[in-house]
């Protein structure tokens, strides 16, 4: 069974559930992956908790352990901010839990040519705290929005996905794409859970899948936990 830790945001949560659905569609109820998704929206906003580390770190542990209790044989954590804590987070669980930034890493190095720019939309906590910097660094030219394009746009669309505005999010993140294409950034990275809901609005899930632009991390974690699925 697959453990998913949601809840940071909720939107986030579901489209993880909806494209490991999609991917693993079968004939009749039985064919269907057996997972838990723990909504756990009682965990401290990441981005305001970078310094109070352990304020966030001791809920992740909660809710994975949870998992780990009810025979989940691993986790997946669709909120990329949360991964500034994996590496103490994992020390405390026993079963493994899968890097969205290392799995979106892992798919850039077998789709680009090494060196390529890449754009990165994220928070500005996923900024800070380098999450894909640390995997991406070594091989791509990792790039991020302006400030003011973070601020006024990013920001905005990421804000209107939770407060489920997700037509207005896909207008708001329109500008800090062309700034990405401008700037001809080989890739995009949808690095902020939120942001592919916002980018795919109202598109089909073949339009998500076949992008020949977007890096969608949430569709790569899907697809990593049907394979890891089949081999249980």
């Amino acid at each position: 069974m697959i453990g998913i830790l949601g809840g940071m945001g909720t939107q986030a949560g579901l489209d993880l559930c909806n494209k490991l659905s999609m991917l693993y569609r079968g004939k009749s109820d039985q064919e269907y992956p057996k997972f838990i998704l723990y909504n756990k929206t009682d965990t401290p906003e990441r981005p305001k908790n970078l310094k109070k580390y352990f304020n966030v770190l001791n809920e992740l542990v909660k809710g994975c352990k949870l998992l780990q209790r009810n025979n989940c044989k691993f986790i997946v954590i669709p909120c990329n901010t949360a991964h500034y804590w994996y590496d103490d987070l994992k020390k405390k669980v026993r079963i493994p839990i899968l890097s969205m930034p290392e799995q979106a890493y892992l798919f850039t190095k077998k789709n680009c040519k090494q060196d390529s720019k890449i754009g990165l939309l994220s928070t500005e906590a996923t900024i800070k705290t380098k999450v894909y910097n640390k995997y991406f660094n070594n091989n791509f030219y990792l790039v991020n929005p302006t400030k003011g394009i973070q601020k006024k746009y990013v920001n905005l669309a990421i804000k209107l996905v939770k407060q489920g505005k997700v037509k207005e999010a896909s207008k708001a993140i329109q500008p800090a794409i062309s700034y990405f294409k401008r700037i001809k950034c080989n890739k995009i990275i949808l690095g902020c859970t939120e942001l592919p809901v916002a980018v795919f609005a109202f598109k089909s899930y073949k339009f998500a899948k076949e992008s020949k632009i977007f890096i969608d991390p949430n569709l790569i974690l899907a697809e990593v936990c049907k394979a890891k699925y089949k081999s249980i």
